[in-house]
């Protein structure tokens, strides 16, 4: 049996001016992988209601599980949640636990909960409420769709009501040995290990830093002991060319 698969769509033309760096994909990337879900995807789209509608269908067709971020705010570019209605086809209305959540929330800070403000209690209709315990303003769940806030701080804090909602799979394990050795001295044998233990992913991540070159091999797969062995592998390889490998705790 194959493990749930994923994407991320990121939502907002920040993202893609450069002016605000995605860290959620990256949360939500180290949040999904102790869960066995395979992250498969993570697509960036505008604040561009057409452009997010056919991304979002293209994906939740594909994959498992879909996880937005962004653009469930106040203020009139946050227009992920009528998109998620209009893919859906469905309608979409003031939820009145979110409306009660936040009436209260803006009550107990002496600020004036206006139109603006309860537009982040509208939800699509048949979606159901993801907690936001540090805002109060909620995300929410339609079928295989996750719709989640774009503050990092903020997505972080819902994942806790997320995880009771998904499927688990098998585990994906990981080893990373380091060495300072340039890649292009070993990429010959490691494309022979590779192709000897096929159940095994070996990656190569090359870095350099002022005294040299270095690289991180990862050797990743369901299976525990084929991965350590591979690992192994990877280590009698290293010290063949005259490097000292080392695990690394990631």
């Amino acid at each position: 049996m194959s493990n749930p698969t994923a994407a991320i769509l990121v939502i907002g033309n920040e993202i893609l001016s450069g002016r605000t760096q995605d860290t959620n994909s990256h949360t939500l990337a180290r949040f999904l992988a102790p869960l066995g879900i395979t992250l498969s995807e993570i697509r960036t789209v505008a604040d561009d209601e057409g452009e997010i509608v056919s991304a979002l269908n293209a994906l939740r067709a594909r994959y498992t599980y879909v996880f937005t971020t962004g653009g469930i705010g106040p203020t009139h570019d946050d227009i992920t949640t009528d998109a998620v209605a209009a893919a859906f086809a469905v309608g979409i209305d003031f939820h009145p636990e979110a409306m009660a959540l936040l009436a209260a929330r803006y009550a107990e800070r002496g600020e004036d909960f206006n139109p603006m403000r309860q537009r982040m209690a509208r939800v699509p209709h048949g979606a159901s409420l993801i907690k936001n315990p540090v805002s109060v303003a909620p995300g929410f769940q339609l079928a295989n769709v996750f719709v989640l806030a774009g503050v990092p701080s903020v997505l972080a804090a819902m994942l806790d009501d997320l995880a009771p909602r998904l499927a688990r799979g098998a585990v994906m394990h990981a080893i990373t040995v380091a060495a300072s050795v340039a890649e292009g001295d070993i990429a010959a044998a490691l494309a022979v290990l590779q192709k000897d233990h096929p159940g095994v992913a070996i990656g190569s991540y090359p870095y350099y830093r002022p005294e040299g070159y270095g690289v991180q091999l990862v050797a990743r797969g369901l299976d525990k002991a084929a991965v350590e062995t591979v690992a192994a592998a990877i280590e009698v390889l290293l010290r063949s060319v005259g490097a000292q490998p080392e695990r690394l705790t990631l």
